[in-house]
């Protein structure tokens, strides 16, 4: 079986998400910040008339925040007609990966990144982290940005 995802960087590291929870990839627009969400919901947009939650990917993942400019697109995922934004500093390519190049890192701690992901496949020189939407956008906090 073969993956089909959208690579994207952030924070210098590549990672991939399934490109069948990919909606659109858009140019970046200015956000409207909310009162009492997570540090990570970076605000919300106006996408064709509907409120956007947009996460700032690099602080969900535990690093520094993005310092946004238009050249950062935001990339709008759907899952369980939920739709989510995320701030990446780039997108590269579609690629397909093999399920069995797929493997879960083994850190031996409870709060890394590792608990979003579906797993890391070599992608020619470099590594493909593969995120798990799902275990990305779980948190009850989020939803209050919906």
């Amino acid at each position: 079986m073969r993956h089909e995802l959208i690579t994207f960087g952030v924070s210098g590291q590549l990672f991939g998400l399934d490109i069948m929870t990919i909606r659109e990839i858009r140019a970046w627009s200015p956000v409207t910040r909310l009162p009492r969400v997570p540090e990570y919901v970076a605000g919300v947009v106006n996408l064709r008339g509907a409120v956007l939650p947009v996460v700032d990917l690099a602080v969900r993942l535990g690093w520094p925040p993005t310092d946004a400019t238009p050249r950062n697109p935001i990339i709008v995922t759907e899952l369980d007609d939920q739709s989510r934004g995320l701030i990446v500093h780039d997108v590269n390519d579609i690629v397909s990966i093999s399920a069995e190049d797929l493997q879960q890192p083994e850190t031996g701690r409870e709060d890394t990144i590792t608990n979003f992901l579906t797993g890391v496949a070599p992608l020619g020189e470099e590594m493909v982290m593969v995120l798990d939407l799902a275990k990305l956008m779980r948190d009850d906090e989020l939803e209050l940005a919906a």
